[in-house]
């Protein structure tokens, strides 16, 4: 008896230890992914590249542990390393980035219509969605004019300084509008941009109610922006469509725009099933 209870206890140890193990390696992959997405996502959050003293600082992790991840990601093409040593995201990146668009019914249905809009009006058409406390611009299509516009794909900026971002947050109740303007409002370059939590929660409601935006020089001099939401089916704004155009144009001529882009906010909401809010 004492000899099979004694046998059985290494085994015992040994599986424990095993366990043990396992645990600890999986707790050890984590930390790795999640030391990885910190360096991904400060960089992505920052948008410019830096070198791996400021990143370790960000994140607050040890600099020789930054060395190792950026040393294996730039290694598998994930971060790419400048000739001053800086880093930023690799190409490898890019390639998901295009693959996941790619597998999006509703980018793919949105961009088609982006172009279309683009050709009726003749002029630049973004498609824009919400990141955080901050609008995003997913997809452009360039007017045929030589006006230039400073926001390209991937630009991200105050959700209160666009006709974008105050429909991306119309659809949430009065309260969490203030308290999010609270916090994420910015004074715009232009210094025209509402920054009053209270005053843009109502231009919020009342722009996402009657279904269109119009920003003119909030963020940048000389530029306007005509945005019309585009809903699920639970009426909640998941993207914009919008013009982008010399504001001396919507002045001119704002009903041309405005039936044009609420009519293409309108065709896409309809191909993707969506229009039973």
């Amino acid at each position: 008896m004492d000899t099979k209870t004694s046998s059985a206890t290494p085994l015992k140890e040994a599986v424990s230890v095993s366990g043990a193990e396992a645990k600890g390696a999986r707790r050890s992959r984590v930390s790795g992914i999640d030391r990885a997405l910190q360096v991904i996502d400060y960089l992505y959050e920052t948008g410019l590249p830096a070198g791996a003293y400021a990143i370790a600082k960000a994140v607050r992790a040890p600099l020789s542990t930054i060395y190792v991840i950026i040393d294996d990601l730039v290694e598998k093409n994930m971060l790419a390393r400048n000739s001053d040593g800086s880093i930023w995201l690799g190409s490898r990146l890019y390639h998901y980035g295009l693959a996941y668009a790619r597998s999006l019914d509703f980018m793919s249905v949105a961009t088609h219509e982006m172009h279309d809009l683009c050709r009726q009006v003749g002029e630049t058409v973004q498609v824009c969605g919400r990141d955080g406390d901050y609008m995003l611009v997913l997809a452009m299509a360039d007017g045929p004019s030589h006006f230039q516009v400073a926001s390209r794909v991937g630009t991200r900026v105050p959700l209160n300084w666009t006709a974008s971002g105050r429909l991306l947050v119309g659809h949430l109740t009065e309260s969490e509008r203030i308290e999010l303007f609270k916090r994420c409002a910015r004074t715009s370059p232009t210094g025209r941009a509402l920054i009053d939590a209270r005053t843009l929660s109502d231009a919020a409601g009342k722009a996402f109610a009657q279904r269109l935006s119009i920003q003119v020089a909030e963020s940048d001099y000389a530029v306007a922006c005509i945005a019309s939401p585009v809903c699920d089916r639970d009426g909640q704004c998941v993207a914009t469509i919008s013009i982008v155009l010399p504001e001396q144009k919507v002045l001119s001529d704002e009903h041309h725009y405005t039936e044009h882009v609420r009519m293409s906010a309108q065709r896409i909401e309809t191909l993707m099933g969506w229009r039973n809010h």
